[in-house]
């Protein structure tokens, strides 16, 4: 192999992003090899715009701003995020709870409005348009308004399930479409309902699979149509089949299988996104619905510390879902302060955190284990099959123009060299303990 086709950048807990010289070994027993099966298409990866991360963005002087930015959206040398999630009124990283229309009984959506998110969001998602203005964008509500749910809270509760409040929802979901697409942002997915399974202190609406059954067959999908509405309606953003006693209890009948197996239904739905517990039926449902696309539409966040111990089980979820069939991977909050603490208490991990008090920023680890997929695995990579004795902690893509881009994670605390194995040769090389490594080959 020339070593002007192999690129081989590395990341220890000590070392971030480290380009590593091509010295190649003899065959060893350890192997991965490429083979000819071919599986799904990548659609992207990104990120979710929420207001905290914009304030947390406000704290960088001008020069530290555009740096982060840069370090998320520039194609050329970031996580080159190219699909982004938009909450529908206040997602749990919201400065406060509030809808688009917290007017009592306006089933016409008439006092509809996304004021409040010209705000924060809005300067949020159009200053990442100025740096990849190709970015795709899907958008998901944590609660309806408050007047539509029972009880008539935003966090808890249930939506009412009466015919002029389903219609309503259904245009309350056409009017949002509409105003983004007024300042220039197109929502691309809609996805019905963030963590239907779970009934939360922050904003939450709970759904069984049969209401989202009847919504999208008689409500959602026909407005969509009769209205020419381009958005495509996901079935999402699922957080079971729950395993955790804490929660209902749930099976992959009860959502995916149940809805998808309705025609009426499926044929509004262009795919399903899954996030947390959603991680349990991924895989059913790649195998029963090969048609549809996938998503892992939340990573899971951790708890504020951004550990390199929680990375490294970060590195797992994505070959989890990467090998059942999403199209695309987004992160939570891309950019917090210290600690990620919400409005309602909960901390969570971050891609990077400002300091507001000294201004200054840092890549955490998660910020590396997304670029070490994000920034080679570029939009229309293909997956390919894999097979030896790496296969369990490693993934790989064959990008548009021919490359193959091998993610791999050594997860022992030593040393281990391994045999790649690709159409036209092999190489070895040692990859350092409790790395992640990615690989490109340029043949």
């Amino acid at each position: 192999m020339q070593e002007n086709n192999f690129k081989w950048i590395s990341t220890t807990e000590e070392n971030q992003w480290q380009k590593q010289d091509a010295v190649f070994s003899k065959p060893c027993l350890d192997t991965l090899e490429l083979t000819s099966e071919r599986y799904q298409e990548i659609d992207g990866f990104g990120g979710c715009f929420n207001e905290l991360g914009w304030v947390a963005m406000t704290d960088l002087n001008e020069i530290d701003h555009q740096k982060v930015m840069e370090d998320l959206f520039k194609p050329e040398d970031s996580c080159n995020f190219n699909f982004c999630r938009i909450p529908i009124g206040a997602s749990d990283y919201a400065l406060e709870w509030y809808s688009h229309d917290e007017h009592d009984g306006d089933y016409n959506m008439e006092q509809f409005s996304i004021e409040r998110d010209k705000l924060y969001l809005l300067k949020y998602i159009k200053e990442a348009q100025k740096y990849n203005p190709d970015i795709k964008f899907f958008a998901s509500p944590w609660s309806p308004p408050t007047w539509m749910k029972s009880p008539k809270a935003y966090n808890y509760g249930t939506l009412i399930w009466k015919k002029e409040v389903l219609e309503a929802y259904a245009l309350y979901f056409m009017k949002f479409i509409q105003a983004y697409e007024a300042e220039g942002v197109t929502i691309n997915q809609l996805h019905v309902q963030n963590e239907p399974v779970s009934d939360q202190k922050f904003p939450s609406c709970l759904w069984t699979g049969e209401q989202f059954r009847e919504f999208i067959s008689k409500y959602l999908g026909p407005l969509f149509e009769k209205n020419d509405i381009k958005t495509e309606i996901w079935l999402g953003t699922l957080n079971g089949p729950e395993v955790d006693e804490r929660y209902i209890h749930t099976r992959y009948d009860d959502y995916a299988n149940l809805v998808l197996s309705d025609p009426e239904a499926r044929k509004y739905i262009k795919g399903v996104s899954y996030q947390w517990c959603g991680r349990n039926a991924i895989q059913q449902t790649y195998q029963s619905f090969p048609e549809m696309k996938f998503m892992q539409s939340e990573n899971e966040c951790g708890d504020g510390t951004n550990t390199w111990e929680y990375a490294r089980y970060v590195f797992n979820l994505y070959r989890h879902y990467l090998t059942n069939g999403v199209n695309s991977y987004i992160y939570w909050n891309m950019v917090l302060r210290p600690r990620g603490i919400s409005t309602w208490g909960w901390e969570q991990n971050a891609m990077i955190t400002v300091d507001p008090k000294t201004g200054e920023y840092v890549k955490n680890p998660e910020y590396y284990v997304m670029k070490h997929f994000s920034h080679f695995i570029k939009k229309g990579a293909v997956r390919v099959g894999l097979k030896g004795h790496w296969t369990g902690t490693s993934v790989a893509f064959e990008n548009p123009n021919g490359e193959i881009v091998a993610v791999i994670n050594n997860g022992l605390n030593r040393e281990r060299e391994i045999t790649i194995k690709y159409k036209t040769g092999e190489f070895t090389v040692s990859l350092k303990p409790l790395s992640f490594n990615t690989i490109v080959i340029s043949e």
